[in-house]
């Protein structure tokens, strides 16, 4: 069903609906942003009806439940949320309570949705691209630059032919992906609010014929048209500050599973490595010793 879709069914069946249905329909028309995020117990208490009339909200609308015709919402305004709405997504999901129990437990279970719905064979796929590429563009913006930068650091590690794409302007980027080919790979970061940057530089790879593997957070994700294998990892936000932490658990995977596929080169490469750091003193090694 598509988001339309959606307001199109609630505009329909209104005659129909219940007393508590009509209230219903008013909120998420006025405020489908915040409802996208409630659960159902949180959007019948918001309205004023019990959890069960909502559920039958979404069932009268065809949906086979609450948690379907949510994520109907959800793909409405996924690349919608302003920086304001979305503190009033936290203040509707968290309330005035724990903070930190609510924060790592939204983590917990996007972490928990991303190991139980990972395309194991885009993963596996993803891996063997990254080891046969000739070269490996690795490309984020705004906070997913953050994650761009931490795969690229380790993959480094292990590969000789990682390039890292820190874009100042939309112009930087096109610079430093020219000469992309089809014997290259470009590995794409982008979660809501989607960089239009990211996604033409994407479809810039795509039309020079490299592979591309997207990793991001929904099917609705823009990355998705181009992309030669993606890998899905939840990320809904808690507030205005992005949840990386599925992400950045699907790149230790990605780098465990390449540093076993290279073992023995990434041994001796280590091992010289070591020898490096200690002869320029890279990481502290004193040992104080409490003064008796």
């Amino acid at each position: 069903m598509t988001d339309t879709g959606l307001l199109e069914r609630i505009a329909a069946g209104e005659r129909h609906f219940s007393k508590g249905q009509r209230l219903i329909a008013v909120f998420i028309r006025q405020h489908y942003d915040r409802a996208a995020f409630m659960t159902a117990n949180r959007l019948g208490k918001v309205v004023g009806v019990s959890e069960s009339t909502v559920v039958r909200f979404a069932v009268e609308l065809g949906y086979d439940g609450y948690p379907s015709m949510q994520r109907a919402l959800r793909g409405m305004i996924r690349n919608r949320l302003t920086a304001v709405q979305r503190l009033e997504v936290a203040q509707d999901r968290l309330g005035r309570g724990d903070m930190l129990r609510g924060v790592i437990q939204s983590d917990i279970e996007n972490l928990r949705a991303t190991l139980e719905e990972l395309d194991r064979d885009a993963f596996s796929a993803s891996v063997e691209a990254i080891l046969r590429a000739r070269q490996v563009y690795i490309l984020g913006v705004r906070s997913s630059a953050a994650l761009a930068s931490f795969l690229s650091f380790y993959l480094h590690l292990l590969c000789d032919n990682v390039r890292l794409v820190s874009p100042s302007s939309v112009s930087d980027i096109f610079e430093q992906v020219l000469r992309v080919g089809p014997e290259d790979l470009v590995i794409g970061f982008s979660f809501p609010r989607y960089s239009r940057r990211t996604v033409r530089a994407m479809r810039y790879a795509h039309d020079r014929g490299a592979t591309l593997v997207a990793i991001t957070d929904s099917k609705l994700s823009p990355l998705i048209e181009v992309a030669t294998y993606t890998l899905l990892t939840h990320s809904d936000m808690i507030s205005f500050v992005d949840s990386l932490v599925s992400p950045l658990s699907l790149i230790n995977a990605l780098v465990v599973e390449i540093g076993m596929r290279k073992q023995q080169e990434a041994a001796q490469t280590f091992d010289a490595l070591e020898q490096i750091w200690d002869e320029y003193e890279v990481y502290e090694k004193e040992i104080y010793e409490k003064n008796e």
